[in-house]
């Protein structure tokens, strides 16, 4: 029988015993189990000693740094421990996608909208047509204005569909603002 001197607790175990149950215990707390899935249960400590339960049960002073172990520390261990911070995470960046996504649906509209504006709300016109109506004192709104396609001075780079999405967001805002950019070839 030993009896451990901190906490005046006597093992009804032998010393080799006790000495395996306390090292399997220090393997568990480390998160590097030899035989074990690592879980800090009492089945796993004696599985990881090699003792039967029965002989776990008594070892009294190595079942009380158990419990204090696990009073102070909790049941997690230092793998579980990684794991629930990584799942946290990943919980914190799922919930803002929903509202990045809603703002990219909302900027998405919003070009769908601008692009597919009647002309009347976002009337196009030609410096030459703007010239001679303004030389000639012509009313503006009463000549139908020529629509000329807007020329892209380089390919663009492939790109994203969040990507697409701020492009068109942006022409969208272009058109509604500076609607005679168009014709100055963007």
């Amino acid at each position: 029988m030993t009896v451990h001197s901190d906490s005046g607790l006597e093992d009804q175990v032998s010393p080799k015993t006790a000495a395996s149950l306390r090292a399997a215990m220090t393997r568990l707390f480390e998160g590097r189990p030899q035989r074990t899935d690592g879980r800090l249960t009492k089945e796993n400590l004696y599985k990881e000693a090699q003792a039967s339960r029965a002989t776990m049960n008594r070892a009294h002073a190595v079942l009380a740094e158990w419990d204090a172990h696990l009073a102070a520390h909790g049941r997690v261990t230092p793998g579980e421990a990684k794991r629930d911070t990584a799942i946290a995470d990943l919980k914190k960046r799922l919930t803002a996608k929903p509202q990045e996504c809603t703002l990219l649906e909302n900027k998405l509209k919003a070009a769908h909208t601008a692009i597919a504006a009647p002309e009347e709300l976002f009337p196009r016109r030609s410096r030459r047509t703007e010239h001679a109506s303004h030389s000639s004192g012509e009313n503006q709104l009463a000549r139908p204005t020529h629509r000329q396609p807007v020329r892209l001075r380089r390919a663009l780079p492939p790109t994203t569909g969040r990507r697409v999405a701020e492009m068109a967001f942006e022409v969208a805002q272009l058109l509604v603002h500076r609607p005679s950019m168009a014709d100055d070839g963007l």
